[in-house]
């Protein structure tokens, strides 16, 4: 009888056991949700694995505070209101202490009232949508600069280089919008005028129509403002009409699953990038990056890989900022006290009027070796 009732009891003290153990090793939820699949999905799972290139090395030297981070990452298949509703559950149902590494402009404008409604901090949106920075939205904690800058500064570099007859294709959406204002700052400041201006529809874009009044028109240079697969498809349909234009487009496209997509047609598109040369090892968080993804026999940076990578300390930092305890409020309360944060090498800090993060735009062109250079 004894040794029955033995038999009952060793599985009870094996759940109290488990259930210490895990208490132990209590984990702080953060929230991603980006289209893994979908149009964007090249860049999205570059910038979600540079992420986790320093979450797992955080983890790896016990968390913080003694805690590990768990990215729970959803995918919203590049839709909005699919993206809309990942941040609610994750918001509302998994109980994340923040949200991080979101991408694409409507996607991000659409999780905003979930932020308000809930008292929770977006880190590092990938995108560079101005109606994040302004006016400020107290909840959304930008590190990248604005596409509006990158648009102005392409304008700007392409004068520089002798090219006065641009043209521009744009998405007919907030992102395609907001990059065209800048576009059109640039041209403001060199005193041009573009040769066209085409809207392109951003589900179903007719490109061999576009391509064709590309080709006929005499432009020296074409500013693509579009996702990595409609402009990779729309570039390619370019080239297949016989126009040989200098194609620039902005640091959304900045992965090498774009270049890849591009084929025979990636050398020479010059791309926009908002954060340094990912061989730039004189900038600390450069080499740290690499030297992470050489350890884990990871693939070599990318532009994409990097910003995640760089979001990455900003939350992190954030964490420890927070305390032990890294409520919502917290959290919050830690990012809006960020000042000179130094990730190594560059400057992040946050202020009650100021929530824009790093402003730094440069440019890279795509070598005959399908990497970025500049």
């Amino acid at each position: 009888m004894l040794s029955c009732l033995l038999l009952w009891i060793r599985p009870i003290w094996a759940l109290v056991l488990l259930f210490t153990v895990a208490s132990a090793t209590a984990q702080i939820r953060i929230g991603q949700t980006a289209g893994f699949t979908g149009t964007a999905a090249a860049g999205v799972k570059e910038a979600a694995n540079g992420a986790r290139l320093y979450i797992d090395a955080v983890n790896a030297k016990g968390g913080v505070h003694g805690q590990q981070i768990e990215l729970l990452s959803l995918d919203d298949k590049f839709d909005p209101a699919l993206a809309a509703e990942n941040a609610r559950i994750l918001v509302e149902e998994k109980n994340v202490s923040a949200l991080f590494l979101t991408r694409g402009t409507p996607h991000t404008q659409g999780i905003i009232p979930v932020l308000k409604k809930n008292a929770v901090a977006l880190i590092a949106p990938s995108t560079g949508a101005m109606v994040l920075h302004q006016p400020i939205q107290r909840y959304v904690f930008n590190v990248r600069t604005t596409y509006q800058r990158e648009a102005e500064k392409s304008v700007g570099q392409l004068q520089t280089m002798g090219i006065s007859r641009i043209g521009i294709l744009a998405a007919d959406d907030s992102f395609g919008a907001d990059a065209l204002a800048g576009a059109q700052k640039g041209f403001a400041g060199a005193k041009l005028e573009p040769k066209f201006i085409v809207r392109f529809d951003r589900v179903k874009p007719d490109f061999a129509a576009i391509a064709a009044r590309v080709a006929k028109s005499d432009v020296q240079s074409v500013l693509f403002l579009g996702t990595t697969a409609t402009t990779a498809d729309g570039i390619k349909a370019i080239r297949a009409a016989g126009s040989a234009a200098q194609i620039v487009t902005l640091s959304n496209n900045a992965s090498g699953g774009f270049i890849k997509s591009l084929g025979d047609h990636a050398r020479g598109v010059i791309v926009t990038q908002t954060l340094p040369n990912e061989r730039s090892i004189n900038y600390a968080f450069v080499k740290e990056a690499q030297e992470l993804s050489q350890q884990k026999g990871a693939a070599a940076l990318t532009p994409a890989m990097l910003e995640g990578f760089v979001g990455a300390k900003v939350l992190v930092e954030g964490l420890r900022r927070a305390g032990k305890d890294a409520t919502r409020e917290r959290v919050l309360a830690a990012l809006e006290g960020m000042r000179n944060f130094d990730i190594g090498g560059l400057e992040i800090g946050y202020a009650a009027n100021d929530h824009t993060g790093l402003d730094f735009v440069d440019l890279s062109i795509i070598n005959q070796n399908g990497r970025f250079a500049r």
